[in-house]
């Protein structure tokens, strides 16, 4: 009887235009309260980007290994001049103390004018982390610009930009760099101009493989139809969704960058001394590898501690960006 009743308020509602609703389908939402289905789809939608890729990154342990090393070296870096005096205790010579080994009164052990190679080592960390950042963010300005300019105006543009990156990315990296430093002098900001040259190359080519991959997209196509400058296009629509592959590229060409101002020190043409450069304390300890092995050791320890950081925060944020990673 019951069954008959629902049925005839059924087709009443049917005649009167109301949509019947079915007596046994659940419903979503009671006394004004989301269900669990709504609930669950607005805490997906409120969490954005940056805290997705943060809830990844930090599942990797390797990047996050690397994460804490560079956040510590950093913060020893900055606070360097706070705690060593530089004209005692980095370029100061203590004769009576030299070539010491490491011990509770020296980390790291002396040199040969007897400065304690611990202070050098974190004060060396400002003039490479400086070099390599440096260089690579101008690199990114650069390349960037090349990369996006190819890649969205394509043609004879296109083709002109990247045979010039060809040729510059045919050339090592380290003959550039000696051939531009040789021209321009020994000096920190030079040495960057010089390794900002092979970054360039590296950028260009990301972005613009980026740019010609998301130039075909139908919001870039009403925002040139709307009559917009292609700048306002670039910097607002298509450089924003080409930053993935740029951040992991950053991270990993420091790493490269610092290898690279630390051979050319090491070959007498990078920082000039007395900088305590991580490369020119490498070559100021080949003369005594035999009698004072921790001259080479520790600085190329922290050159090789570094870059691995660097390489395994690359590796994490490489995985935390791409979107086939996402679960």
């Amino acid at each position: 009887m019951a069954g008959m009743i629902k049925g005839r308020e059924a087709e009443q509602g049917a005649k009167c235009g109301e949509t019947p609703k079915p007596a046994n389908q659940a419903n979503p939402a009671k006394n004004g309260k989301p269900g669990k289905l709504a609930k669950t789809s607005k805490t997906v939608k409120s969490r954005s980007l940056f805290q997705e890729t943060w809830r990844r990154l930090i599942k990797n342990k390797g990047s996050v290994i690397g994460m804490v090393f560079l956040v510590v070296l950093v913060v020893a870096a900055l606070a360097a001049p706070l705690i060593f005096d530089y004209k005692t205790d980095i370029i100061g010579q203590n004769m009576a103390e030299k070539l010491k080994a490491p011990s509770w009164q020296h980390w790291f052990g002396t040199d040969e004018y007897g400065r304690d190679l611990f202070a050098r080592v974190i004060y060396g960390a400002r003039y490479s982390l400086i070099i390599g950042v440096g260089a690579v963010l101008l690199g990114l300005v650069v390349g960037t610009f090349l990369g996006a300019q190819a890649g969205f105006k394509g043609g004879i543009i296109d083709s002109i930009i990247m045979r010039g990156v060809d040729i510059f990315y045919s050339i090592p990296n380290i003959m550039t760099a000696v051939v531009i430093v040789s021209l321009l002098g020994t000096s920190t900001v030079n040495l960057m101009i010089a390794l900002a040259f092979a970054c360039a190359s590296s950028f260009s080519r990301i972005v613009r493989a980026s740019v010609m991959t998301i130039r075909g997209q139908e919001f870039v196509e009403s925002s040139y139809a709307m009559g917009l400058p292609t700048w306002k296009i670039i910097l607002k629509h298509i450089l924003p969704n080409c930053l993935s592959p740029i951040i992991v590229q950053v991270t990993l060409l420091i790493g490269t960058t610092i290898i690279s101002a630390s051979s050319l020190s090491f070959l007498g043409i990078g920082v000039p001394a007395p900088a305590p450069e991580w490369g020119a304390l490498l070559s100021a300890g080949r003369g005594h590898i035999r009698d004072a092995s921790h001259m080479c050791i520790i600085p190329g320890l922290a050159i090789m501690a570094t870059v691995l950081a660097l390489n395994l925060l690359g590796d994490g944020l490489r995985d935390a960006l791409d979107p086939k990673m996402k679960k």
